[in-house]
């Protein structure tokens, strides 16, 4: 059956078809897919992976059509990236 791999560096992204057999899994497909040879800081044991954006285990069977995720990690806090973002977009106060 046939799934996507998919991985986004900072500096490039990466879309894989891959064929793998019925019953395959996620682990199965990224390592089929070859990408863990194009980017070497993947590591199956540190980053999460997922189906569609939702995050699953490597043990997880495949559907045909399949995207499979791999997420980096986050190297940021997201609720202080967002403060930092609505403290640019507030107009300025004005006093009479």
């Amino acid at each position: 059956m046939k799934v996507e791999v998919a991985y986004a560096s900072p500096e490039e992204q990466v879309l894989l078809e891959t064929e793998v057999p019925e019953g395959a899994t996620i682990e199965d497909a990224i390592r089929e897919s070859g990408i863990l040879e194009w980017f070497p800081e993947i590591s199956l044991e540190t980053n999460k992976v997922g189906i569609f954006g939702h995050a699953e285990s490597l043990d997880t069977p495949l559907r045909e059509r399949d995207r499979v995720e791999i997420y980096r990690p986050i190297t940021c806090d997201p609720k202080e990236v967002r403060r930092q973002r609505a403290k640019k977009k507030k107009p300025p106060v004005r006093t009479a």
